[in-house]
């Protein structure tokens, strides 16, 4: 205990310049714990420092916001080192075009992280004004970092990318949990684990043997015994038997490796469509193959109105084999616009039988901010600026989840690149029998991007206990069972199919059913402990 008090005392210490190095360095450290590298018993050294240094801050009588604005500061501090750190990997796209889009890299280098980090500097402004001293103190950061992570997933556009819970998420035990209460009630018990330590020492705190001796236990209790919770609930999950594999239905997921560069080149679009061609129909000529899953935007022109190649593609395709693809897809306008815009464009999913006619259609309908469309679209066109995909006027919205027949197999639910981060937004109405998330991170290259993707792609289907089939332009393609076991990947910078069974779905998950209903019930307990624990004095 000793040396935790000298610990806490030294980050209270510091100085701003110091605590706000400090805090850059912990947020940074904290990526780690975050999947692919799944270190989360490092929370419990950067999130008690960013405490034991907000509990060094004063209030200031004679300046009253000082104290405010310093807690934002190194908050901010801290989100800004985590996001940096954790989505270095989005430059990458701004380089696909360097000669049009590199100039942009600093700015997003500073204003994405920068933004984002504000709900950190929000989270703990608030928990400041809940509490300062004692438990109190602790458990309230806990609840406004959780309620942060939740604007952060849904005010504007919403990302919820890299949200702390699932930082509990790697192991296939740990991310059981989730179909019970999601991702935000995961965040809820991340938050706790994470902030832990922080009750040994501290202002506030009572220094009786009994206090401690209290103390010590509920940090043990939250620090292990809630991981441990989980690991044996999802020990225990994992030990039930699987529903069958879905009789008759035979995969090959296509992952054609084709460089973001070199994808819409007018003079290699036809040898890239022409690996598709060759990756699907392989050495066996698709014998027992049912359908074939392309990924995102997979040909590299309007599939749609190309008869020519959808002639191509009825050749490989036997008697009863579908074709799954994403696809860009354009709806003529009844006359130009004044920009020479002639049609309205979406982000597609396409099924086509085995003579290439289309059958259902599902179009994106949560669109990338600066890459599929830029808002006030036509202002920032006027100006000059564009996003990274060029399309002019930017890809339309599709009506959201839902669910689209597939003759042959059960009934998918169809989520297009980064549609699949969104916990309890990627099932439409009607319950599907299986997952489909079509994607291209060419954009990211052979960075943790594309592999954190893949990791809050699993989660989703733990939380509706679907199987969730991936089809990742260079990768990571994956058929995932439902609950989150990783049955078949195809790697980052790799060519060629998965050819596999489609998983059976479970029956609904409590998630599933209830939403965020647990989520909510865990904060209103977390709420009541900080009112029950909280100091007499309000201003504590």
């Amino acid at each position: 205990m000793r040396l935790v008090a000298s610990i806490a005392a030294w980050c209270a210490a510091r100085t701003a310049r110091q605590r706000l190095a400090l805090s850059l360095a912990a947020g940074a450290i904290t990526v780690l714990a975050m999947p692919p590298f799944g270190l989360w018993p490092l929370l419990f050294v950067t999130y008690p420092l960013l405490i034991w240094m907000l509990d060094g801050i004063e209030p200031d009588a004679d300046h009253p916001f000082a104290g405010w604005r310093a807690t934002a500061l190194a908050a901010w501090g801290f989100g800004f080192g985590f996001f940096l750190a954790g989505l270095y990997w989005i430059g990458s796209a701004f380089l696909v075009e360097a000669d049009a889009f590199a100039w942009m890299i600093p700015f997003v280098a500073a204003i994405l992280p920068g933004g984002l980090a504000l709900f950190f500097a929000f989270a703990a402004v608030a928990a400041r004004a809940i509490a300062r001293r004692g438990v109190a103190r602790v458990l309230a950061l806990a609840l406004m970092f959780v309620i942060a992570e939740w604007l952060r997933g849904n005010i504007l556009t919403g990302l919820p990318w890299n949200t702390l819970g699932y930082t509990l998420s790697v192991s296939d035990a740990l991310v059981q949990a989730t179909s019970v209460w999601g991702l935000y009630g995961h965040t809820v018990v991340a938050a706790l684990v994470a902030t832990a330590p922080a009750l040994l020492a501290g202002p506030g705190l009572a220094a009786s043997p009994k206090a401690v001796r209290a103390r010590v236990i509920a940090a043990g209790v939250l620090a292990i015994g809630l991981p441990a919770g989980l690991l044996v609930f999802g020990m225990v999950r994992l030990a039930q038997p699987l529903p069958a594999d879905v009789g008759g239905v035979t995969l090959r997921i296509v992952q054609p490796n084709i460089a973001q560069k070199d994808k819409w080149r007018p003079e290699l679009r036809a040898a890239n469509f022409s690996r598709l061609l060759r990756l699907s129909r392989g050495q066996n000529d698709l014998a027992g193959i049912t359908h074939v899953i392309w990924p995102e935007s997979a040909p590299p022109f309007l599939l749609a109105d190309n008869a020519d190649a959808r002639a191509l593609v009825a050749d490989i395709l036997p008697d009863g084999v579908h074709l799954i693809t994403g696809a860009v897809r354009a709806e003529p306008l009844p006359r130009a616009e004044p920009d020479g815009r002639w049609a309205r464009f979406f982000n597609s999913v396409m099924v086509l039988d085995h003579d290439a006619r289309i059958g259902a259609i599902y179009d994106k309908a949560h669109l990338v901010p600066f890459g599929e469309y830029l808002p006030a679209q036509g202002l920032l066109e006027a100006i000059g600026l564009q996003q990274l995909t060029r399309q002019r006027g930017g890809y339309e919205t599709g009506p959201g989840p839902r669910t689209i027949s597939v003759p042959g197999a059960p009934a998918m639910g169809p989520l297009v690149c980064y549609e699949v981060i969104f916990p309890g937004n990627v099932v439409g109405e009607t319950r599907p029998g299986w997952l489909l998330n079509a994607t291209n991170d060419a954009w990211f290259g052979d960075s943790i991007g594309p592999r954190q993707h893949l990791y809050q792609a699993r989660m989703r289907a733990v939380e509706e206990g679907l199987p969730l089939v991936r089809a990742a332009n260079t990768g990571i393609s994956a058929v995932i069972g439902p609950r989150g076991q990783m049955r078949r990947t195809l790697d980052i910078g790799e060519a060629g199919v998965i050819d596999e069974y489609l998983p059976g779905a479970l029956n609904e998950t409590i998630y599933a059913r209830a939403g965020y209903s647990i989520f909510i019930v865990l904060l209103v307990l977390l709420a009541a402990s900080i009112y029950w624990l909280r100091p007499a004095r309000p201003n504590e």
